[in-house]
C-alpha cells in the first residue's frame, strides 16, 4: 500500500497534467455563475450558449466554457451537474475547446465534509438497493463506539431516530464518492480555483488584500494539498473568509471607497488581465463594476434564488449578457452602466429587483 506521502506526491503530480491555468488566443468564451445543483436549468443555458446539443453532446467547438464554482449544493441536482460536466470535458478538449469547472466554497464544503446545505435530494441521489444495509452497518458501528464511552444510550429509539436524520439513506454512499479516490472527490480535487483566459482572470469568491500577490499555481495548488490533507484546513486558503473561494469585496465594497480601484488594479497586474470575473454574490444581471474591472455573474441560475438564467459571453473584445431571447453589450471600460441595465430590463422586464436598481441608480 502507498504512503500519504507518496499517494500526495503521485495526486499531484496527476494533477499538474490537467492544471494548466491560463489559456491565451481564445476567441468565444461562455462563463456561468453558481448553478447550485439546478441541472435543468443548467442544461437549458447550455443549450442556449449552443455548447451542447438535446442529447447533451458537446458542440460548442473551440469554444471555452467556465463555470464559476457553487455548481453544487442547495438544488436537487448536484450530481447531475457534475456528471454532465465529467461527460463534456473530453468532448470540448477533442474539438478544440475546454470546460473549466472551477472551485467555489461549496465544493471544498462537500470534499471536507461540511455537508449543511446539500439537499435530501441529492442524497437521494447517491442512494442504492445496499444503502439501508450500510447504513445499519453504520449505526451498529455507532452503538459500539457509544458502549465504548460508557454505555448504551438510555433512549435507543431516540437515539436511532437521531443517527437517520443525519445519515439519510445515500448519505454514506455520497461520502465515498467524495473520497480523494471516490468518482467526485477524485475529480474535484483536479480542478482549479483561478484561471485566466486571454485578459480575464476567473475565479469564485474575488481576490481580497490578503491574496493580492499570490498567483494562480499558489492558489490552486495549495487548495489541491488542503483538500487532500484535512489537517492542512485550518488556516488555510479553502477556508479563509478572505480567501479566493469565500471573499465578496469586489462585490460589495463601494466603487468610490479609498484603495478598492488601487487594490484592484494590484491584483490585475499580478495576474496580467484587464478583467476579474467573479460568482458567489449574487446580484440582478450579469454587472460590471469598477469601469468594468470586474464583472459579477452570480444571476441567480438556480430556481432556488428565482433569478433569471443568464451567462456571460465574450467573443473577442465584446462581452454580452445573453439571455433565452437575446443578448446585451455589457459595457467595459467605463460604459454607461444604466443604459445596459434598461438594455437587460427589456429582456428581463420581470425582473423587479432590476427595475429597482436602475431607478436607484437614476434617482427616478
Amino acid at each position: 500500500m502507498l504512503s500519504r506521502r507518496i499517494f500526495l506526491g503521485l495526486f499531484l503530480l496527476a494533477s499538474s497534467v490537467f492544471s494548466q491555468d491560463t489559456f491565451e488566443g481564445v476567441e468565444r468564451i461562455v462563463a456561468v455563475g453558481d448553478v447550485h445543483g439546478d441541472y435543468n436549468r443548467f442544461a437549458a443555458l447550455l443549450r442556449t450558449a449552443e455548447l451542447i446539443d438535446v442529447k447533451n453532446a458537446w458542440r460548442g467547438g473551440a469554444s471555452h466554457l467556465v463555470i464559476l464554482g457553487d455548481f453544487l449544493d442547495r438544488g436537487p441536482g448536484s450530481r447531475r451537474v457534475m456528471d454532465l460536466l465529467i461527460e463534456l470535458e473530453p468532448q470540448a478538449q477533442a474539438a478544440g475547446g475546454r470546460v473549466h469547472a472551477l472551485l467555489g466554497n461549496h465544493e471544498a464544503m462537500n470534499v471536507y465534509g461540511d455537508l449543511r446545505y446539500v439537499s435530501r435530494e441529492d442524497f437521494e441521489s447517491y442512494r442504492t438497493r445496499d444503502s439501508g444495509a450500510l447504513r445499519e452497518k453504520a449505526f451498529k458501528r455507532a452503538l459500539d463506539e457509544q458502549r465504548a464511552k460508557g454505555g448504551l444510550p438510555e433512549d435507543l429509539a431516540e437515539f436511532r431516530d437521531r443517527f437517520e436524520a443525519g445519515n439519510p439513506l445515500g448519505y454514506l454512499e455520497h461520502r465515498l464518492a467524495f473520497l480523494p479516490n471516490g468518482k467526485y472527490g477524485k475529480w474535484l480535487r483536479q480542478q482549479n480555483v483561478m484561471i485566466r483566459i486571454n485578459d480575464f482572470l476567473f475565479v469564485h469568491g474575488g481576490i481580497s488584500p490578503k491574496y493580492a500577490s499570490a498567483s494562480r499555481k499558489e492558489v490552486n495548488e495549495r487548495v489541491r494539498e488542503e483538500l487532500m490533507d484535512a489537517s492542512k484546513l485550518s488556516g488555510g486558503v479553502a477556508t479563509d473568509e478572505s480567501g479566493p473561494l469565500w471573499y465578496r469585496g469586489l462585490a460589495q465594497l463601494p466603487e468610490n471607497m479609498p484603495g478598492v480601484v488601487a487594490h484592484i488594479e494590484q491584483v490585475l497586474r499580478t495576474q496580467q488581465a484587464r478583467h476579474i470575473v467573479i460568482g458567489h454574490t449574487p446580484t440582478v444581471a450579469i454587472m460590471p463594476r469598477f469601469g468594468g474591472r470586474v464583472i459579477m455573474v452570480d444571476v441567480g441560475v438556480s430556481s432556488f434564488y428565482r433569478g433569471t438564467p443568464a451567462f456571460l459571453l465574450v467573443e473577442g473584445p465584446t462581452c454580452f449578457n445573453v439571455y433565452s431571447k437575446g443578448r446585451v453589450p455589457i459595457p467595459l471600460d467605463g460604459g454607461n452602466v444604466v443604459e445596459y441595465l434598461r438594455a437587460a430590463q427589456v429582456q428581463d422586464p420581470s425582473n423587479s429587483r432590476l427595475r429597482s436598481l436602475i431607478k436607484q441608480s437614476t434617482g427616478r
